[in-house]
């Protein structure tokens, strides 16, 4: 039976009572799953609930709009061949409704009806849209410092927003003390904290393996803030392995910007820097919860961390947008790693690797405006 799971104590928990935290305030994962194989795809399904039969617990009702199924397409990188996993094609235009999806079902499946997360970007608008999809009220807590063109999009879908004094790091602080408060009987339902969520993510393992003919790619390369995609992978790849699907797990390689990236100094060996600012902002978290766990991907996979300088993140982003896919710069870092990987001979010409694309551009057009020196 799979139960909520503190991996750095071994402590577990039922998964019949919402939580998103050990006893002891430690993030969660989930025990492990065995997966499942090709006969078990819902294939009248067009999402990510073709592979509910991989989840924790079916929900009667999943919040659903379509999320998942991203093209896969084909294009040259740097001299080199990579397939880009599309994944902006989404309803709130990034991959976090995979995670948003999952969560948010098994959720209101539990009861819940009044959430909380903190988040000035993707991570809020997707919480914001999958819980007015699904009938449930939204609170995002967005440091006061944010563009309100950062919150337009989770106030369109009915989300209340609340302003909070100082930094992003003080603005995960006030959401933790909301949290365990539970005020107002909100339910703190974090993409960074809650497990459900990588339960969205490592559909994106799933869904490359049956995009690529059931097999798995040799390489994967993710933009990585707090590592919910690494791991994602990470979960959905060794469970196809589990399933006797896939012989062997693909390299899974996180790129971060070099002005705010623990989790690759961490698996560099560097020591810690402070955070500055930078045009990869969907990844700037100084403080990761996931870092052991993510360098434990690496290790089990064989692949790694690639830090990206500012300049090479830009011109990533004009590259990519020049070949007609405008994304974010910050998934447009995954290009930049996947250039530096192939001219390091880490990655070979001639083996699938696949780019995921995490975000459109569309939200980030006053950074390719100042990138274009053009004014708005």
């Amino acid at each position: 039976m799979t139960e909520y799971l503190d991996p750095r104590s071994g402590a577990t928990y039922p998964l019949d009572a919402p939580r998103w935290c050990g006893d002891d305030g430690a993030p969660l994962m989930l025990t492990p799953m065995p997966g499942i194989g090709r006969d078990a795809i819902a294939r009248d399904r067009r999402s990510i609930w073709r592979y509910a039969a991989a989840l924790p617990f079916a929900p009667e009702s999943p919040i659903t709009l379509g999320e998942g199924c991203t093209p896969l397409v084909p294009a040259r990188i740097g001299g080199g061949s990579a397939l880009l996993k599309c994944e902006w094609f989404m309803p709130s235009g990034s991959f976090k409704d995979r995670g948003a999806s999952v969560m948010l079902s098994l959720l209101r499946a539990q009861g819940i009806d009044h959430v909380l997360e903190d988040s000035s970007g993707n991570g809020g608008a997707a919480i914001a849209t999958y819980a007015a999809a699904g009938g449930m009220r939204a609170k995002i807590l967005v440091p006061d410092s944010t563009s309100a063109a950062k919150t337009v999009q989770s106030c369109a879908a009915g989300a209340g927003i609340q302003l909070t004094p100082g930094s992003r790091q003080a603005c995960a602080d006030e959401a933790l003390r909301q949290g365990r408060a539970r005020e107002d009987g909100i339910f703190y339902a974090s993409h960074n904290w809650h497990p459900f969520f990588l339960q969205g993510t490592k559909t994106l393992a799933y869904e490359l393996w049956e995009d690529l003919g059931f097999r798995a790619p040799d390489n994967v390369i993710v933009p990585c803030g707090a590592g919910s995609n690494v791991l994602g992978c990470g979960i959905g790849f060794l469970e196809l392995l589990r399933a006797g699907e896939i012989t062997r797990l693909p390299r899974i390689f996180a790129a971060q910007p070099a002005h705010c990236a623990p989790i690759a100094r961490a698996f560099l060996g560097l020591d810690p820097v402070p955070a500055r600012p930078t045009i990869a902002e969907g990844t700037a978290i100084a403080e990761p919860l996931r870092t052991a766990e993510c360098l434990g991907v690496f290790a089990e996979s064989e692949g790694g961390a690639v830090m990206l300088e500012e300049a090479e993140i830009a011109a990533a982003a004009l590259s990519l947008a020049r070949s007609g896919f405008y994304v974010e710069p910050t998934c447009a870092q995954a290009a930049a790693a996947f250039e530096k990987l192939l001219a390091a001979g880490t990655i070979r010409e001639g083996e699938t690797t696949v780019i995921v694309l995490t975000g459109t551009g569309l939200k980030a057009t006053p950074r390719f405006a100042e990138m274009l020196g053009v004014a708005l």
